[in-house]
């Protein structure tokens, strides 16, 4: 995994939740997390973890998918949906094969995603990766300031956007993939590139970038079906496109 300079090193320990109902995996992603330096709650079932969620708030999520009570996308999309949990960062624990689950839990605003069987090291390095990305807008390191790009403002402090007026409700994923893209405009960029730059990876499914690409246009285009601002490049990748037009594609 290739982390920029600006993400080196470990984060500063954090409260993670870990949401599983399989006993031995709550039992090693917890060991690990709990030596990388994290507070670590847990919870067997969808019920609790919901709960735990919303009252304890967590800077990060580990969901598994398959559990008993509320299922790990129903999680996930009470939460996006709920303003409560919305822009929580999650990562989602997946088996090899679920692929639909997996593209369908990125579409809900999942943050990146480990397949079982897993390294619990890979897991671990994962998790640091989007602790990094939440808090990079911390106090202590404050971003550039506010990227304005016709009706679409972008305040990278506050981590709020909004366009004409109205917010944008933006994952962590969201968020820093649009402010990469209003900061390099009529650049294109291949999903590799996106991997590389904003999630800050060599490596990885670049379903993960086209699947944020899309839920960021439903988001930020009059009509997401026929994209104005970010367009495609076929066969290279995606532009951001300041001036808005009728012209573009859908990935």
């Amino acid at each position: 995994m290739n982390e920029s300079p600006a993400t080196a090193g470990p984060p500063r320990p954090g409260r993670i939740l870990v949401i599983d109902d399989d006993p031995t995996v709550a039992e090693v992603v917890a060991g690990y997390l709990t030596r990388a330096g994290h507070h670590v709650d847990r919870a067997a079932d969808g019920p609790k973890g919901l709960a735990l969620a919303r009252t304890h708030r967590p800077d990060l999520l580990v969901l598994d998918l398959m559990l008993p009570g509320i299922d790990g996308l129903e999680i996930l999309r009470r939460l996006r949906t709920g303003g409560d949990g919305a822009d929580l960062p999650v990562v989602l624990l997946t088996a090899k094969g679920d692929e639909t689950d997996r593209i369908l839990g990125l579409e809900l605003g999942a943050d990146d995603y480990v397949t079982k069987p897993f390294s619990p090291r890979e897991l671990v390095l994962r998790v640091q990766s989007v602790l990094r990305r939440s808090r990079a807008s911390a106090p202590a390191q404050p971003p550039a300031g506010q990227l304005v790009s016709g009706d679409i403002a972008l305040d990278p402090q506050a981590r709020r956007a909004h366009r004409g007026g109205r917010e944008l409700l933006l994952t962590l994923r969201e968020f820093d993939l649009l402010a990469f893209l209003l900061r390099h405009p009529q650049t294109v960029f291949s999903r590799q590139d996106l991997m590389e730059r904003v999630w800050g990876w060599d490596f990885g499914d670049l379903s993960t970038v086209t699947v944020h690409i899309r839920r960021l246009r439903e988001k930020v285009e009059h009509d997401p079906a026929a994209p104005a601002l970010i367009t495609t490049v076929w066969g290279v990748g995606y532009r951001y496109d300041p001036a808005t037009g009728e012209q573009g594609g859908p990935a």
